[in-house]
Parts: C-alpha cells; sequence; structure tokens
C-alpha cells in the first residue's frame, strides 16, 4: 500500500510539472519545415497500393469464377 502512495505522489508531481515543460515556443522550428512535398509522395504511395490491392482482388475473383466452372 505504501508503493501505490509513493507512486500517486509521482504521478501527481509529474502532472504539475507537464504545463511548464509544454510553455516552450516551438514555432520557429515549425514554420521553417515545409511537408507538403513530403505528404504529395505518401499519398501517391498509398494510392499506388490501394490501386495494386484492389487489381490483386479483382484477379483473384476472376480465377476464382473460372476454377468454378
Amino acid at each position: 500500500m505504501r508503493f501505490i502512495k509513493k507512486i500517486g505522489v509521482a504521478v501527481a508531481g509529474a502532472a504539475v510539472a507537464v504545463p511548464a515543460i509544454a510553455a516552450d515556443d516551438l514555432s520557429s522550428l515549425t514554420s521553417a519545415v515545409d511537408f507538403s512535398a513530403v505528404s504529395t509522395a505518401v499519398l501517391a504511395v498509398a494510392g499506388a497500393m490501394a490501386g495494386i490491392y484492389v487489381l490483386w482482388k479483382g484477379a483473384s475473383m476472376i480465377l476464382r469464377a473460372i476454377r468454378g466452372l
């Protein structure tokens, strides 16, 4: 029981310390980085993978239909 009380005190102390840590201003770092090209590339790769998956599923459905004849 004593151990649980110590953990509770540590968690309460960490909860008080979090707002002090979160007060840092990182806008100078985040405004200097542009992720638009990276996000476009990631979406293009995801779209290509989704297209391949659809083609794969379509081909397997066609092969199942042919085997069923």
